[in-house]
């Protein structure tokens, strides 16, 4: 607000010594140009006697020179341009800045606040922090979903742009998994509650977003450190011009056109660009200090389960070993499998359900956690589990079996083999499959300038070599705890020129995100202590947005640099025009507005595709 301000006050300073000047006033114009200039000055000298105390010597002290000399040396509108070339500028990034944020702070702002919860026989309005798991609630038509939760009865037809930057809508079945910031695109629709509005997707990405930083990146501060050099020269160039010359004004206007604009407002202006195009594709950047460095990487850790794979097995294949069809083995098998507290039994039941299939409920269940489950549904006698389990209760040949299903796709394969009435009858395949767009990960890392690619998985060694030959991945780190992850970062680290990425998505991955360089978190599903500690979080459930992340870095740094060289090398050469006495203030100040324009609009298009 106040460079807004003090750019009005100067522009409006400017315009109206003009017309005086035109009418005839030279005087008042020279009174007016410097009171232009001279408000400017004030809140300059203060900022530079504050920065000079805490010992930094900023780019603002060129420009405080430029103005105060221009006015003891008489040059009062070449004051003023500069005024308004300093108090612009700020208002400009400024605006960039908003501009570029906007993104995050609409996820902010739309947040659902009230949700509608069935209640006895009615309806009642409540604050969404008061629902709980199990909760039912009716979202209307243009509502926002205030929870995670699952679509019941008729099917929903939800936006989910603000979370996933995809712009049609997607219809929802029965059963079918809803986030929380959809919002409602069709007519009202009901969900139970999964878990309460704190602990849902949406929720995360706020907490993410409001404590994201707003660091300046490293290469930003490129512009303090250059002026502790930059100073003294442009104060060197400015004296010999003068003592050459005798003419003061040569000397004025070299500091007129070293006033390093350019390099002030380019890397800021990038770099929240970057931001803001990374938060419409779902992609929140904790800063511009993470964007820059995913804009030097070179080396890409992947985790496997959850964020290469869905990390939620589906049903691949029924296989029929007896008289029953496929389908009424998977429907008694998924029927006994609802009692069951393996981890892909609810996968089992869910994919089960998805194929139309009504499941009876089971009774007399017995269960050995991790080896299988016993009961009775329909009057059968069934028995899902291991081949071990299955051989305990009397069942023959199960191994040879379960054997004869390696075709060299068993590697990320789980084979749950069904008995039924004492004889198998089937065996259910389950795999882990790619996230979409996980095919092409490696090639648009390698082919946005990443020279190491390699997959580190805690799964057996067989599984993350098929996983990663499938994505062309040559290095493979498998079998690896937590504290083993961490010392691959370390020894990558070590070794690379450049920044190290790992991605991830769980909490053994947190340990490994934090240490790198960048962590990249995969955390469409909700809040993680992943999501907590990497600098990246991807809250779509799309792979590709891995390669996006540090496209938008490389992209974010090589137009900071282009337009810091680009305006530095003009300004310089202005300098050595002007030391020669061929570019007097007044015209060198508008000769470093153009190149002012010229940059920031370079910059302006990391806002872009």
């Amino acid at each position: 607000m106040k460079d807004r301000v003090l750019a009005i006050v100067s522009l409006t300073a400017i315009v109206t010594g003009g017309a005086l000047w035109l009418l005839g006033e030279p005087g008042w114009a020279d009174a007016v140009w410097g009171l232009g200039a001279a408000v400017v000055l004030v809140p300059l000298t203060i900022d530079t006697a504050r920065s000079l105390l805490e010992g930094d010597v900023g780019v603002d002290a060129i420009a405080l020179v430029a103005i105060a000399g221009a006015l003891i040396l008489g040059e009062q509108l070449a004051g003023a341009i500069v005024a308004l070339m300093m108090s612009g500028g700020g208002a400009l990034e400024a605006w960039a800045a908003g501009r570029a944020r906007r993104e995050l702070r609409l996820l902010v702002e739309r947040a659902p606040r009230i949700a509608h919860r069935y209640a006895g026989d009615g309806v009642e309005e409540v604050a969404v922090e008061e629902l709980v798991p199990d909760d039912v609630v009716v979202v209307r038509a243009g509502e926002i979903v205030p929870a995670d939760g699952v679509v019941s009865g008729a099917d929903a037809v939800v936006d989910e742009s603000a979370l996933t930057g995809e712009p049609l809508p997607v219809t929802l079945p029965d059963g079918a998994d809803v986030r929380s910031g959809s919002t409602n695109a069709g007519n009202a629709f009901e969900i139970v509650v999964a878990r309460s509005a704190a602990e849902s997707a949406y929720a995360s990405i706020v907490r993410l977003v409001r404590t994201a930083e707003s660091d300046r990146a490293r290469f930003t501060r490129l512009a303090d450190r250059y002026a502790a050099v930059f100073l003294p020269f442009s104060l060197a160039v400015a004296g010999i011009a003068w003592a050459a010359s005798g003419d003061p004004t040569r000397g004025l206007a070299v500091m007129v056109v070293a006033t390093p604009c350019p390099l002030i407002l380019a890397a800021p202006i990038a770099f929240v660009g970057g931001l803001s195009r990374a938060a419409g594709a779902g992609v929140i950047v904790k800063g511009a200090g993470v964007l820059e460095r995913l804009g030097t990487t070179s080396t890409v850790l992947l985790d496997k389960t959850g964020t290469i794979t869905s990390g939620d097995p589906e049903i691949e294949q029924v296989v029929e070993l007896g008289a029953l069809p496929a389908q009424e083995t998977l429907r008694l098998a998924a029927s006994l499998e609802q009692l069951s507290a393996h981890v892909l039994a609810e996968s089992l039941v869910r994919g089960t359900q998805e194929r139309g299939i009504r499941l009876m409920t089971p009774t007399g269940v017995t269960e050995e956690p991790g080896r299988g489950v016993a009961g009775v549904v329909d009057g059968h006698r069934v028995t899902v589990g291991s081949s071990g389990w299955l051989e305990a209760r009397g069942y023959e040949s199960v191994r040879d079996h379960a054997r004869a299903l390696d075709d060299g796709r068993g590697a990320g394969r789980a084979k749950i083999l069904v008995g039924i009435d004492g004889e198998l009858e089937g065996v259910i395949v389950m795999a882990d499959h790619l996230r979409p767009g996980a095919e092409a990960v490696a090639h648009e890392l390698r082919e946005a300038g990443v020279e190491h690619v390699a997959l580190v998985s805690g799964d057996r060694i067989e599984v993350a070599r098929e996983v990663a030959a499938s994505l062309g991945i040559d290095e493979v780190y498998a079998e690896q705890s937590p504290e083993d992850k961490l010392q691959v970062v370390r020894d990558l680290r070590e070794r690379s020129q450049g920044t190290v990425v790992m991605v991830g998505d769980g909490i053994n991955d947190a340990p490994a995100l934090a240490l790198a360089d960048v962590g990249i978190a995969m955390a469409s599903k909700g809040a993680t202590v992943s999501s907590e500690t990497a600098d990246v979080v991807v809250v779509v459930d799309q792979a590709d947005r891995i390669p996006f992340s540090v496209n938008v870095g490389r992209r974010s740094l090589r137009i900071a640099r282009q337009s810091v060289v680009f305006g530095l090398g003009l300004s310089v050469g202005a300098m050595v025009v002007a030391a020669f006495g061929y570019l007097p203030p007044v015209w060198g100040a508008l000769l470093q507005e153009g190149i002012d324009v010229a940059v920031i609009l370079n910059a302006l298009r990391a806002l872009r595709e």
